[in-house]
């Protein structure tokens, strides 16, 4: 069948006669294997329960379903009576919905749902008997913490919705679900506070939504290039998140969020650029020492981006910056160098790259041996040969250690630590100020729905840095309901 053919039919209404019904419903499932029919007789009307292998609990559809519903007896046997018995007297699932089109029915169908047809009736029931297979609630993997919760999303799309219902018992968190993508019709669920979260941000997130045509959502990333900014602003306007807690404390904070059945992220919509350097663990720890931490982190994003660049510009363009000792020592380790200090830092970066990369990839079990084989065999032996300086790898892993230490912005930080190898290399320290004060004003004119990025820094909000700059105890940063509200231009 062709794809128009397959389109029309699915837009048709159900009819009333259940046998063909029954050879629409097949038609348009080709065959699919994993289509069960089942016919009986349903208070002396012919009927059929429609369900999907695999996508429901034997079990449930057994109990709930299968067996009381054969018991079902009406003074008056019509279609509209029995559904109205069945509707009004009978508690099969406490998800039931109602079947119009066949494209409903087959979304229904395909989601968990058992689907009732009835010989006479114009529509269908359907009750929800999810039963699939799927991961259990373990600690996120990208994002660990100390002293924080250890349960993360799954990949199941009203797991999710629990976990955060769980924390925030208020009926002011919204959960509004919604389906999207033509072929894959996934289910996405829009996370908000009611009461905190701007009417105007919601309408804008629900607008971008509306305006993507999308065949598929099979993960985060297919959405957010709908719903960033479009100016080209260098770092990610859109958040990520696979913990609970998080996402609960950005929605008590006027944001919006994201879950998307398959993945086990949440968007975080807005997303401003200091909430990079800030955990969860940042709040269980003393005022103090989670400022003195976050000033760590601060300084190593600077030292991740800048160091190796710095490096080259002194080395390459202004070497009296240097004392006599460390210009010696510099001089003895890149006299006997085959390339240049710009190619040689690049190529060290490249390699870095690809040896992270084939150790992200590689099963578990032989990823740890990349590693060993990268720093203890190639490296070593590079340092022996002379094809690398000894300073230069020692700045090379001096940076990137530090970018370890913010993971959120690992992608931006990669690309301008190239960038500023570059700059550096060609222009010394001049074109490192060009470059970075080019970074800057992109930062300081990026916005997310409204929201500049770069609050409460640029412009400048003193209430907010209570939390960014410091962090203050909890006696003071709850004394007044603050929400992104507040940053809003």
């Amino acid at each position: 069948m062709s794809q128009n053919e397959t389109e029309r039919l699915l837009n048709q209404f159900i009819l009333p006669d259940l046998s063909e019904n029954l050879r629409q419903i097949r038609s348009i499932a080709e065959g699919s294997s994993d289509l069960l029919v089942n016919e009986f007789v349903l208070s002396g009307l012919p009927a059929a329960l429609l369900c999907c292998e695999g996508m429901l609990s034997t079990a449930t559809i057994t109990e709930l379903i299968l067996h009381p519903i054969t018991h079902v007896t009406v003074d008056e046997p019509t279609a509209a009576n029995v559904f109205a018995y069945i509707r009004n007297h009978q508690l099969y699932s406490t998800d039931r919905a109602e079947a119009k089109t066949y494209s409903d029915l087959f979304r229904f169908l395909n989601s968990g749902f058992a689907v009732l047809v009835l010989e006479g009736a114009d529509s269908a029931l359907v009750f929800g008997v999810q039963g699939y297979d799927k991961r259990s609630v373990s600690e996120p993997s990208g994002e660990d913490n100390v002293m924080g919760a250890k349960d993360g999303f799954i990949e199941v799309v009203r797991v999710n919705m629990s976990l955060l219902r769980r924390r925030m018992k208020s009926p002011q968190l919204k959960l509004e679900l919604f389906v999207k993508g033509s072929k894959s019709q996934t289910d996405l669920c829009l996370c908000y506070m009611a009461d905190r979260v701007p009417k105007s941000l919601i309408a804008q997130i629900k607008a971008r939504l509306d305006e993507m045509e999308l065949e598929s959502i099979l993960s985060s990333g297919y959405l957010q290039p709908f719903l960033e900014n479009r100016r080209g602003c260098l770092f990610d306007t859109i958040g990520t998140t696979q913990r609970p807690d998080v996402l609960c404390a950005k929605l008590l904070e006027g944001r919006v969020g994201l879950l998307i059945d398959g993945t086990p992220f949440a968007l975080v919509i807005p997303k401003l650029f200091c909430e990079s350097f800030q955990t969860m663990d940042d709040y269980c720890y003393r005022p103090s020492y989670a400022t003195l931490v976050r000033w760590i982190k601060y300084a190593a994003f600077l030292v991740a981006v800048l160091l190796p660049s710095l490096y080259l510009a002194i080395a390459l363009h202004h070497p009296e910056l240097l004392n006599r000792t460390l210009l010696l020592i510099l001089a003895d380790a890149e006299q006997n160098a085959p390339i240049s200090l710009t190619a040689e830092a690049i190529g060290v970066l490249v390699v870095y790259e690809i040896i992270r990369e084939a150790g992200l990839r590689l099963p578990k079990a032989v990823g740890g041996s990349v590693s060993i084989v990268a720093g203890l065999i190639i490296g070593d032996a590079a340092v022996s040969s002379g094809l690398i300086s000894t300073p230069m790898l020692t700045v090379t892993a001096i940076a990137v250690i530090a970018g370890f230490v913010v993971p959120d912005l690992s992608q931006n930080v990669t690309l301008l630590r190239l960038t500023f190898i570059l700059a550096g290399g060609f222009l010394g320290l001049f074109g490192i100020s060009l470059l970075g004060a080019a970074v800057l004003f992109n930062l300081c004119a990026g916005e997310s729905f409204g929201f500049p990025i770069m609050a409460p820094l640029a412009p400048l909000y003193p209430t907010g840095l209570r939390d960014t700059a410091t962090r203050v105890g909890f006696q003071k940063m709850q004394s007044g309901n603050f929400t992104v509200e507040e940053y809003h231009e």
